[in-house]
């Protein structure tokens, strides 16, 4: 005969209250009721729960601990019960969200950690991808948001538009065109462009405003390392200002002096699918990822 949930409640109740008459009571039930159900318990585990040689039944060494097991197994269960409640309540059970390695995490992670410590019964996740990549994740994976450089827009989505990320390019204060006359696409064709590939399938190279056209081009996967081969000189390079600022008010790095400039900036943008809405969660998370990003900027 299988166990089920209601013996596993009558054995909690047995032992918090003392007697099976207790449990009875709370449980609205007869005490021979209590006692059928605790022996039906026993002969589907094929093991004596309660010592009976004495003037009131206790717990086995076994009893103890499947009680303990039991107990694990109606927590479970309740709140199996409630993330179902919280599930027809327009939560939605899973979350995704892909971002480009090129803006700043740290204010992406505080709102998701926001999120977290409402509890809810949602699930999120978070995927990082560069340039193109960003929005084949999003359409491959069908995920629900993802934050893009230069969103060109789609009418069957919507777009939100988030502070911009600012680029600058750099190299170190040692590098040969630091003392060039002129840094023009000539000067720099002689040298080493650092260069982040985009992390779609097949993806070499990002937009053109990342690439100079240099002829000598190492291809890093991802901005941080691309941050290291900088500070060794391995060549120069264009980086989000929020990862180099403090290497350029140190010296460690600086602006290449580009005759075409050595800023530009892109625009972000939070982007979900119009059909479906976003649920609760979503809708929660956009609102906390605003703050965060605005808060940053």
């Amino acid at each position: 005969m299988p166990l089920t949930l209601d013996q596993l409640r009558i054995l909690d109740a047995i032992e918090r209250l003392g007697s099976f008459s207790a449990a009875g009571t709370e449980l609205h039930r007869a005490t021979s009721a209590v006692s059928y159900s605790v022996r039906g318990l026993e002969e589907a585990l094929g093991l004596p729960l309660f010592d009976r040689s004495g003037h009131r039944a206790t717990l086995t060494p076994a009893g103890r601990r499947v009680l303990t097991e039991a107990r694990d197994v109606l927590a479970r269960a309740e709140h199996l019960v409630r993330l179902a409640d919280d599930l027809r309540d327009a939560w939605e059970p899973e979350l995704s969200l892909v971002v480009d390695g090129l803006l700043p995490l740290a204010p992406i992670l505080r709102a998701l950690s926001r999120f977290d410590a409402r509890d809810t019964p949602t699930r999120l996740s978070l995927q990082v991808e560069h340039l193109g990549g960003v929005e084949h994740r999003f359409h491959g994976e069908e995920a629900d948001l993802m934050l893009a450089l230069d969103f060109s827009g789609a009418p069957t989505l919507r777009a939100r538009v988030m502070p911009p990320a600012e680029m600058v390019l750099v190299a170190r204060p040692d590098h040969p065109l630091m003392n060039a006359s002129r840094v023009d696409r000539t000067a720099i064709d002689q040298y080493t462009e650092l260069s982040v590939a985009d992390s779609r399938p097949g993806g070499v190279a990002g937009p053109a405003r990342l690439s100079l056209g240099s002829s000598h081009v190492f291809r890093l996967s991802d901005f941080h390392s691309k941050h290291l081969a900088l500070l060794e000189g391995v060549g120069f390079g264009w980086m989000p200002l929020h990862l180099v600022e403090a290497d350029l008010e140190n010296g460690r790095l600086a602006p290449l002096g580009f005759e075409e400039g050595d800023r530009f900036v892109f625009t972000p943008h939070l982007v979900s699918r119009i059909a479906p809405p976003l649920g609760r969660a979503g809708e929660l998370v956009v609102g906390m990822l605003i703050e965060e990003l605005d808060g940053d900027a």
